[in-house]
């Protein structure tokens, strides 16, 4: 079973982009012009990060805290 980690979202006004982060994954982040594709770009990009780190033999953080946080525009 794969871990479930928090996902942070928040609109870039610098950007003019959705962010969504993986806080308890270092570096690990995508965009999309709406939470929803930000979000299902962080799934592919936690998915890559994770198999990364098994596949260098590092182990895998535990989850802080299995939510989801959105901040309003």
């Amino acid at each position: 079973m794969t871990p479930r980690y928090p996902i942070l979202v928040f609109w870039s006004e610098d950007d003019q982009v959705w962010i969504a982060d993986a806080p308890d994954l270092k570096s690990c982040s995508a965009f999309g012009p709406s939470p929803e594709s930000a979000v299902t770009e962080l799934e592919v990009a936690v998915a890559a990060w994770l198999a990364s780190a098994k596949a260098a033999g590092h182990p895998l953080p535990v989850p802080s805290q299995p939510i989801t946080l959105v901040a309003a525009e």
